[in-house]
């Protein structure tokens, strides 16, 4: 059973009156490199994994979600507090990014993005030659003997 609290139904009123996030809400996210990628993982709770769109132009990634809330016709709500909204959030990459490649997954409300990391950005090794070494060319004789060529 739940109990009345005037000052929950206040405040709830309070911070829907003076809510200046009309807009796109930013959404929470996490991001780390693992190797030779970037993982990205945004909270995305409530949403439905084909309303989710990511895209990039350029070096801009960005990410937009919707969350819609269904109703029955003649339901009377008790209590509503979650709130239909549309989430929006863009990173700029930098350089050395495959965007070919990049991957998204969604699961138990957590969306993750994988961003590789180009093959020309990875770190390797450059062998260095020393100044006054010069390549071997080394010649094998070969064992067979050559066929004619038949015309």
């Amino acid at each position: 059973m739940a109990t009345y609290d005037p000052f929950r139904d206040l405040d709830r009123l309070a911070s829907s009156l003076f809510d200046t996030r009309r807009g796109p809400r930013r959404m929470p996210m996490d991001l780390y490199r693992d190797g030779d990628h970037y993982v990205l993982t945004a909270d995305l709770p409530g949403i439905d994994p084909g309303s989710v769109d990511i895209d990039v132009d350029g070096q801009l990634l960005t990410i937009r979600a919707e969350r819609t809330l269904t109703t029955g016709e003649g339901v009377k709500w008790i209590t509503r507090e979650r709130e239909a909204a549309s989430f929006l959030r863009q990173l700029n990459l930098g350089q050395g990014i495959d965007n070919d490649r990049i991957a998204a997954s969604y699961s138990n409300g957590v969306l993750s993005v994988t961003i590789p990391v180009s093959e020309q950005a990875k770190p390797r090794k450059i062998e260095v030659m020393a100044e006054n070494s010069s390549p071997t060319i080394q010649a094998h004789e070969s064992q067979e003997t050559p066929q004619p060529i038949e015309q």
